[in-house]
């Protein structure tokens, strides 16, 4: 079985640093009909596990939105970090697949 993990739409009036004090990670998924990106957040925890286990630009990951009834096979793309804590994530970009 591969990789998956549930996210929820961000609300565009949270900012980014108030998501991540409340245990939330922000996140892209590009591709999305189209070319359009939709904004999402992702449980820090699982975000961990996320991050160890799957390689940038490699590994298939099975990306749902519950709240929308909608998933898709994407990669991760990008892991930014902050920029002195190595284990911190920020932010992080995935690519749908086809």
């Amino acid at each position: 079985m591969g990789l998956s993990i549930a996210c929820e739409l961000r609300d565009l009036s949270q900012k980014p640093k108030a998501l991540r004090r409340s245990g939330r990670i922000p996140a892209n998924i590009y591709g999305h009909k189209g070319g359009e990106s939709i904004l999402v957040t992702l449980d820090a925890k699982e975000v961990e596990f996320l991050v160890r286990d799957a390689r940038e630009n490699k590994t298939p990951i099975q990306v749902s939105i519950p709240s929308e009834d909608w998933t898709a096979e994407t990669v991760l793309h990008e892991i930014q970090r902050h920029p002195w804590k190595d284990k911190v994530v920020y932010h992080l970009s995935f690519y749908t697949q086809g």
